[in-house]
């Protein structure tokens, strides 16, 4: 009796370990988030970028009982803000906005990270580069800022959101179609970049349309073209570049991503929020009031699209060696 009784113990403090063991993962998962998640911007406040991630963190606050804090941390591109999230604790509670940048800055050795230190979460955006002058310019078309750029190499200046960043490769890649020879000025993102501009330190910048939607509407700047393959929504009156015999399309796209090694437990929890999140009618209304282009596709389908345009970038900056 004393040998079926220990047994009886022994078989409950198994049963007891087993049930532990089990409930410790399905508590985490089901308790994640227990506080703020940081989405970390790694350019100023003020940019197509920002505007995406501010509209994105109050859209979420309906699908998770806790908030998500909005940080910009401006510098090398996107450098410095995504390796700090690259090298934060796993958990989930830290994750970033990416943009194309995470891809090219590597390529011209301006960054030491990979760009699968990152686990994508969702693709919420993807929008073209624009060349954009002063309303009071003395150019109307892209043909004749073209022809000023061939005509005084380096004195027009185009801005762009820092080496390496994709407006710096949009305007190299136009330089390479054309022939034209551009001042490439860096700015650390690309509302200072539009802000020079509208100061009359440069003579344009290769930026998304979102970046200059507001300046564009009232007057003060004026869109040439857009790389694009086709005419962009709210701006259906710019050309594109093959419109004007130019065959380049190139842009940049935004998304979330959390760090490598985040459990998968966490990241099912953060597609899951994200999906809903990106099909609130409010997140689409305020995209298209930034003039930010909708696109959503899953994790597995934007990890795809990382391997595709690395592969992509890196065969540009090797064939039109670009350097920082």
């Amino acid at each position: 009796m004393k040998t079926t009784l220990l047994r009886g113990v022994a078989a409950i403090s198994a049963a007891a370990a087993l049930s532990l063991g089990l409930a410790a993962p399905a508590a985490a998962e089901t308790d994640f988030p227990n506080h703020a998640i940081e989405l970390m911007v790694p350019y100023q406040p003020g940019g197509g970028t920002d505007g995406l991630a501010r509209t994105f963190a109050d859209a979420s606050r309906k699908h998770m009982s806790q908030s998500m804090v909005v940080v910009n941390k401006a510098g090398a591109g996107g450098a410095i803000g995504w390796t700090e999230v690259i090298n934060s604790k796993p958990d989930g509670y830290k994750i970033a906005v990416l943009t194309v940048e995470l891809l090219t800055l590597p390529h011209l050795g301006l960054a030491k990270f990979k760009y699968d230190d990152f686990q994508p979460i969702a693709q919420l955006n993807a929008d073209p580069a624009a060349i954009t002058v002063k309303a009071d310019a003395p150019w109307n078309t892209i043909e004749e800022f073209l022809a000023a750029a061939k005509k005084s190499p380096e004195s027009v200046r185009v801005g762009n959101s820092g080496n390496g960043s994709i407006w710096h490769l949009a305007a190299s890649a136009l330089e390479d179609k054309t022939g034209a020879k551009f001042g490439h000025i860096p700015f650390q993102g690309a509302a200072p970049a539009v802000l020079a501009l509208l100061g009359g330190h440069i003579e344009a910048v290769a930026v998304s349309p979102a970046e200059v939607s507001t300046y564009v509407q009232s007057g003060k700047l004026k869109m040439l073209m857009v790389m694009a393959d086709k005419r962009v929504k709210g701006f259906e009156n710019v050309p594109t570049a093959k419109e004007r015999g130019i065959d380049l399309s190139i842009g940049t796209w935004r998304g979330l991503g959390a760090p490598k090694n985040t459990p998968p437990e966490v990241m099912a929890k953060l597609r899951e929020i994200t999906a809903k999140t990106a099909a609130e009618p409010v997140m689409r209304e305020a995209m298209d009031k930034l003039n930010l282009g909708y696109v959503y596709t899953d994790g597995a389908a934007f990890a795809q699209t990382l391997a595709k345009d690395n592969a992509y970038y890196k065969d540009l900056i090797t064939k039109l060696n670009i350097k920082p």
